[in-house]
Parts: C-alpha cells; sequence; structure tokens
C-alpha cells in the first residue's frame, strides 16, 4: 500500500516530497517498534536495528521502480552528460528522501526522554567513530557531551586518507549490495541515516532549538557523502537489473555496464571533495 504514494516518474517532478515520504517512514518505523517490540524483554534490546529494518522494509519497492526507471534509461543513447542529468534527477528525489529520514529520527531522538535507548547500536557506533579511546564512558553517557578532541591522525592529510578510505568502504559495500540485491543498498543508507541522526541528537543535547544547528553540521559534508552512495547503489542496482533483463553478451548490457562505470567514478571523485570538507570546512565553521 505505500508504493503507492510516490513513484519515480512523480518524484522526478516534485522531488522535494520525497523528504516528507521519507520523515514518515522513518516516523512509522520508529513507531511501530515501540508499539510492537517496547515490551520485550530481548527485542528491545535491538529497537535500533528494528527501526532501519522497518524503515528498508517501506523505502524498498519505491528504490526497486527507481533503478528500473534508470536502468531504462541507459537504452536511450542519449548521451553521456544527458544521462548523467537524467541520473541526476534521481540523485536529487533520493537525497531528500534520505533527509526525511535523517530529520525525522532527530526530531524523534530529541523528543523522546529514552530516545537514547531507541538507538543503541547507533550510538555505539557513533562512540565508535568519534570517541575510541573512551568508548566505555561514552556507552555509559550513551554519548551525551560532544567530543571534540584530536581523532588520533597525525595530520590533516592522513586524515583525510583514512576518511577518504572508510568512505570508499562503505561506497564498496552499497554497490556490492545493490548489485546482488538490486534494492538492498537501502539498508546501508538507511543505517547511515539513524548513525547520522544519533550524533545530531547528541550535539543537540536535548534541545529542538539546537537542532538545526546540529543538522548543518553534519550535512555539510554528509550530503556529498550520501550523493556519492546513492550514486553507488544507482550503479550497481542498474547493472543488476541488467543482467535479469538482458543478456550479458548483448550490446545493451555493455551499454550498461560503461554508464555504471561512470557512475562509480562519479561517485568516488565526490567522496574525496567529501572528505576535504569534513577536514578542512566543517571544524573552521563549527
Amino acid at each position: 500500500m505505500f508504493e503507492m504514494l510516490i513513484n519515480p516518474v512523480k518524484a522526478e517532478k516534485r522531488p522535494w516530497e520525497m523528504f516528507f515520504i521519507g520523515a514518515f517512514y522513518a516516523t512509522l518505523s520508529l513507531f511501530l517498534t515501540q508499539w510492537i517490540f517496547s515490551k520485550d524483554p530481548v527485542l528491545s534490546q535491538y529497537s535500533g536495528m528494528l527501526i532501519v529494518t522497518f524503515c528498508v522494509m517501506f523505502t524498498i519497492p519505491f528504490l526497486y521502480f527507481a533503478i528500473k526507471y534508470e536502468e531504462e534509461k541507459d537504452l536511450e543513447n542519449i548521451g553521456f552528460f544527458r544521462l548523467l542529468e537524467e541520473h541526476g534527477k534521481a540523485l536529487t528525489y533520493l537525497i531528500f528522501l534520505f533527509m526525511g529520514f535523517v530529520v525525522a529520527f532527530s526530531f524523534w531522538y530529541i523528543v523522546f526522554e529514552d530516545g537514547n535507548q531507541n538507538f543503541k547500536a547507533q550510538i555505539e557506533t557513533y562512540c565508535l567513530i568519534n570517541r575510541p579511546n573512551n568508548f566505555d564512558q561514552c556507552i555509559s553517557d550513551y554519548g551525551i557531551g560532544h567530543d571534540k578532541s584530536p581523532t588520533g591522525f597525525s595530520s590533516a592529510r592522513t586524515k583525510v586518507v583514512n576518511i577518504f578510505m572508510n568512505n570508499i568502504y562503505v561506497l564498496i559495500f552499497t554497490l556490492f549490495f545493490s548489485l546482488i540485491f538490486g534494492a538492498g543498498a537501502i539498508f546501508i543508507l538507511a543505517w547511515n541515516a539513524s548513525v547520522i541522526a544519533s550524533a545530531i541528537g547528541i550535539f543537540s543535547k536535548g534541545s529542538l532549538s539546537k537542532l538545526p544547528l546540529a543538522i548543518g553540521r553534519y550535512m555539510i559534508h554528509g550530503l556529498p557523502e550520501i550523493a556519492s552512495y546513492f550514486i553507488g547503489a544507482l550503479a550497481g542496482g542498474i547493472v543488476s537489473v541488467a543482467i535479469i533483463k538482458h543478456d550479458i553478451k548483448s550490446d545493451k548490457f555493455w551499454t550498461i555496464l560503461q554508464d555504471s562505470l561512470n557512475l562509480i567514478i562519479v561517485a568516488v571523485i565526490i567522496l574525496f571533495i567529501a572528505s576535504l570538507i569534513e577536514v578542512f570546512i566543517t571544524p573552521a565553521l563549527f
């Protein structure tokens, strides 16, 4: 039923609507998890993963049709730059979808008094990334108290390399998931949205008035990163659909494969730019 809310053709015309779709899916996922599993002594401990799972379930039908629609564009022989422009339409509404996830998760993290209990796994990930030398204390505090101390990297150059390589690993997993399961990459993307939302909630320190500033802090470099992951998801998903629909020896398949390779190259370039932004621009502004 929810897949009837919007389709890729409609999303291209009004991509901003995907923000509200994403916020609705994220909110519904959180409330369903609270309603169904909050009293379960075992599953309530994994609410963070269950929220992401529900979010993925709601999103997969739309993403499948979106990838299928993008694969059809590859067969139109409209040229490289025109094709990038067409894929850019999908990228735009997918980013709006992701932002809907992030804003809704962040909002409810702050609103619920026990919001950190709903995102335990995400907070552990946050602590592992931001406070690896004080992980146990970070977990005991549920991440409250943003740590702006150095991450242990010896130089700005090393920071860029480490961040870039970490993001490349995420891009590889996103590409792999989308290749073997078409829309499967949405799990990684929804998970990243929930982790970013937890970081935003921690940075906001329970104050909704600080939410816009916190979102801005993480989205300056986060949006290029997520754009890159979505490009990778499109690339892998297009190939996945093409393998199902076409003989791998056909000219059409090799055209699609070439387009997917171009998308991956673009994704890597964007990831590198995002790494530079995270190291040099975000700390200077916040």
